[in-house]
């Protein structure tokens, strides 16, 4: 998941507001620093031959049962919230968030029954408010997850309205967690139902055609509860019949021979449909079965029966079913299963060839074909008939990124949403038949989108491959000596990461700063072959790459030495961790966030196992080796000077567990890296990032800001 990010604002921040009281002007010499003991063990695993040690190992323990790591994480905080204290400018930068948050923002709608459903938030709500509008009748609040924990850190998470508009099936997350509840409410008396589904995981939720029920993902009740670190398996799709209890909900689809698969349905537009994917979770290899619930008796059919391609649901018109597809198509294709249900064997038919750009996904609306397209990681929109005859563009207003285009049964209007660096997201209102946009929801917001550029740049990587960037600063921004920049990357998982307004990235290039996206291999925005020049014996390139960008824009005067910090979460906190270890002298700061942090033993928590498509799997002795050569917990190099660090997660992560980085963590410290802090700022009642409050995200960001701007000379005074 992509965390953290900002894009811009007036330069008061930069000239007056970030100058600190002289009392605080200088912050502590790093040396000063007394950080808490880590106790070291002498636990260590012979694995292939090596004799790899372990001896932090104890901290793999889950924070809220285990005494020993919670008196670690307090110890820890309590250093970090010191020193970050003492950062000059952070109580302004603060201030300044708050203003920046503050302004209304609407996601994208779903129109049901006449009716359309969005989440708002006014400004610094602490979570969005799920609301309708009917007509040209005033919008009302359905759902208010601000009311339901006084921190604020329970949400609202996913959520389907049924077809006729007078259901809502919604999901609770409490505490960042990855579990679920899903509960149901009636829309008209604005009551919620009696209906409540535990064990939920990892689900979408999917109306059937008549409104009686929905199709949802859950894993078997456990005596022992659910576990933030352990595994879990046997995940499965149910369909849930309103007004009946859990206990009675039919199981749809099992895989009781491949018990670590993860099981999700989706169904069509109008209910008919239900369409199964099954993976390992994380590696877009997918069997597919669908089934058509209107059927007299429903069954599933098998229409891609062996894994290993990609497939993307686009959407239903009678008996033929649209996917996206990488099957024969590297930077894919559409395809369409004709006659489903009435044969034997349906016929699959090329509708879009694959071409130069790679497609990201497809939508049938109103007789047409919308698919968007990648062109150097920015989004193009293209219409086609269902015949996949060339029928235009949808012109969008600019340079970004566009996603969305969902339209109730049989409507001729979709809903989209269009962002970039310097654009904040707007909802539109799309017309088919006239092939016409019109804005539905615009924000309002503190700052002049005209006062920054967004460029794309390209740079060599260390093999010679060509990889795109984007880098955004303050149209006014002097760097002729090179600008403090903070760059980011992820580089996996076949995720693209592409132009997107970003409150904090704002503010950090209102500070002054300049902010560099990079989309590194291991991402998809050239297609299969970028993303698997990023995997497994191939992970080395999306390190390589990332270095090279930070050489390129030091070479190029962007930035200069000294004043380069790097950001990443989740697989690019593992980005993060190896590059400081691989090249700590190119780096001011450094901020890993929520990392995979101890490539050994990742599988062994939560969905970890799911990962090892792209990572490879470390019982493996080839890829272990590899593994091993470039995890950030068991390649620090003592001896040698580091960047500060300053790394960031949640106690109650269980998508990438807490221990990674507090092993990490407790490495760093223990080593002999020079001068700068290696600190760990813990985040309790919150989880990989998903549903974190809005306070929580200024808090935060004020300190990650704080420090790498210090670091990097942004707010050094």
């Amino acid at each position: 998941m992509r965390v953290f990010a900002f894009a811009a604002v007036s330069l008061v921040l930069a000239g007056c507001a970030m100058t600190p009281p002289p009392e605080t002007a200088t912050a502590p010499a790093p040396g000063r620093i007394a950080y808490p003991v880590s106790k070291a063990t002498d636990v260590a695993d012979m694995l292939h031959g090596v004799r790899v040690a372990d001896p932090y190992r104890w901290l793999e323990g889950d924070v809220r049962t285990q005494s020993d790591v919670a008196d670690w994480v307090t110890a820890q905080n309590k250093v970090t919230d010191a020193y970050l204290a003492t950062l000059p400018g952070r109580d302004a930068l603060k201030a300044r968030l708050t203003e920046l948050y503050n302004y209304e923002r609407i996601a994208l709608p779903i129109e049901r029954g006449g009716r359309s459903f969005y989440r708002r938030n006014t400004g610094l709500q602490n979570q969005f408010v799920l609301m309708m509008r009917e007509g040209n009748a005033e919008p009302r609040a359905l759902i208010d997850p601000n009311l339901w924990a006084k921190d604020g850190a329970t949400a609202l998470a996913e959520w389907s309205p049924s077809s006729d508009g007078k259901r809502i099936a919604y999901s609770v997350q409490d505490g960042g967690s990855d579990w679920r509840i899903i509960k149901l409410l009636d829309v008209d008396t604005g009551q919620v139902m009696a209906d409540e589904l535990d064990w939920v995981k990892f689900s979408g939720i999917a109306w059937n055609a008549d409104n009686s029920g929905f199709f949802y993902s859950r894993h078997p009740a456990t005596p022992e509860g659910k576990s933030l670190i352990a595994e879990v398996f046997n995940h499965s799709v149910y369909f849930h019949r309103i007004g009946t209890p859990q206990s009675a909900d039919t199981l749809i689809f099992a895989a009781p021979n491949h018990p670590g698969d993860y099981n999700q349905g989706a169904t069509s537009e109008d209910g008919r449909w239900l369409v199964i994917r099954s993976s390992t979770g994380s590696d877009d290899s997918y069997e597919v079965r669908v089934m058509d619930t209107a059927a007299k008796a429903p069954r599933l059919i098998p229409i891609v029966p062996e894994r290993g391609k990609d497939w993307r649901f686009a959407g239903a018109e009678g008996s033929t079913l649209y996917f996206v597809t990488n099957d024969g198509a590297p930077r894919y294709r559409v395809v369409a299963f004709e006659t489903v249900g009435e044969t034997a064997a349906p016929v699959m038919r090329e509708i879009v060839a694959e071409g130069a750009d790679t497609l990201t996904g497809a939508h049938v609306v109103a007789g047409r074909l919308l698919v968007t397209a990648l062109k150097d990681a920015r989004t193009e929109v293209r219409r086609y008939t269902l015949a996949g005859a060339a029928d235009g563009l949808v012109a969008l207003p600019g340079v970004g990124t566009a996603d969305g285009f969902d339209a109730a049964p049989g409507s001729g209007t979709a809903y989209y949403v269009f962002t970039s660096y310097n654009a904040p997201t707007t909802v539109y209102r799309y017309d088919v038949a006239s092939n016409t946009s019109t804005v539905f929801s615009a924000p309002k917001v503190a700052f002049n989108p005209a006062d920054y550029v967004v460029t794309q740049r390209f740079f060599t990587s260390k093999d010679g491959t060509r990889v795109p960037m984007f880098v955004s600063h303050r149209k006014d921004l002097d760097l002729s000596k090179g600008a403090p920049t903070l760059m980011y990357g992820y580089g996996g998982f076949n995720i693209n990461i592409l132009p997107a307004f970003q409150i904090d990235v704002l503010a950090w290039m209102e500070m002054g700063g300049v902010y560099a996206d990079v989309n590194l291999r291991g991402g998809g925005e050239y297609g299969a072959e970028w993303h698997d020049a990023g995997r497994k014996l191939k992970k080395q390139n999306v390190f390589d790459d990332f270095i090279a960008a930070g050489e390129y824009l030091i070479a190029s005067g962007i930035t200069r030495k000294g004043a380069l910090a790097i950001q990443g979460g989740s697989n690019g906190g593992l980005l993060v961790g190896a590059v400081v270890n691989q090249r700590p002298d190119l780096f001011a700061a450094a901020l890993p966030a929520v990392g995979v942090m101890d490539m050994l033993r990742f599988p062994l928590f939560t969905e970890g196992r799911t990962w090892t498509d792209d990572y490879g799997d470390p019982t493996d002795p080839v890829q272990f080796r590899n593994l091993y050569s470039y995890s950030p917990y068991h390649n620090i190099r003592s001896g040698v000077d580091y960047p500060a660090i300053l790394v960031t997660t949640a106690d109650t992560d269980d998508r990438v567990v807490p221990g990674h980085s507090f092993k990490y963590t407790a490495a760093l410290q223990a080593a002999n890296l020079g001068a700068m802090p290696h600190l760990i700022r813990i985040e309790t009642r919150a989880g990989h990032g998903s549903g974190k409050p809005t306070d929580k995200q200024i808090a935060e960001t004020a300190d990650l800001w704080s420090f790498a701007g210090y670091w990097t000379g942004l707010t050094r005074k």
